[in-house]
């Protein structure tokens, strides 16, 4: 079973040479400190930074350069900074290529809730609805079980909507999933160690699997 380390390492894989991408809150801010060597990305932030480094070291954190999340990070020295308007201008106009979220739910039609539980404290949607209008790509970072056992890969969201019919792969604890046209989860991966029986046991909605599943290598 992954750790949200492991889980970010498994989505870099994903990130190729020449790529905007946009790093939602949580798990997807991680993804910044395992970019392979050799592949030159630019991550953009919806507060208004376009070429984020990984996060500074103890010690080495600027309390003025801050991610959507109100994380410390560092800058490129190609990096640039503007407000809000000109970042979601940005988003808006499709130059993210790869947008990476969290996610609370996700259904086998590839609908997200990631952004409000009901009755509990919301801090705002942020920049959600935007990046998954307008994502030409969106990959879901999330963990496949609630802390009560229960599946969040689900036939239907139960939460409040952020997008519908948007996400194309997700990567949890458990394994990878494509999230097929017609609608389901295809099993693609195996995290280490894991079987398909757990897999099953974790997954709510529509899950296909089709041949012999290898393991995730990251």
């Amino acid at each position: 079973m992954l750790d949200k380390n492991g889980i970010a390492k498994r989505i870099a894989r994903e990130v190729k040479d020449g790529m905007y991408v946009n790093l939602g809150i949580g798990i997807p801010t991680l993804v910044a400190n395992f970019i392979p060597e050799g592949i030159n990305v630019e991550l953009q932030s919806e507060n208004g930074i376009l070429g984020m480094g990984p996060f500074p070291y103890e010690g080495e954190e600027d309390a003025d350069l801050i991610n959507a999340g109100k994380q410390t990070v560092t800058l490129l020295p190609s990096a640039s900074i503007f407000d809000s308007a000109m970042s979601f201008g940005m988003i808006r106009a499709q130059k993210v290529a790869l947008t990476i979220l969290g996610a609370m739910e996700v259904s086998e039609n590839g609908d997200i809730a990631n952004w409000k539980i009901p009755g509990k404290m919301v801090k705002g949607m942020g920049g959600a609805m935007d990046l998954v209008a307008s994502a030409k790509n969106i990959i879901v970072a999330m963990q496949q079980v609630n802390k009560a056992g229960e599946s969040k890969l689900l036939p239907k969201c139960s939460l409040p909507l952020t997008g519908v019919k948007c996400i194309k792969k997700i990567v949890t604890e458990l394994g990878v999933y494509d999230i097929l046209p017609e609608g389901g989860f295809k099993l693609i991966e195996r995290a280490p160690g894991i079987s398909i029986e757990q897999i099953k046991n974790a997954t709510a909605g529509k899950l296909i699997i089709e041949g012999e599943i290898p393991e995730m290598v990251i």
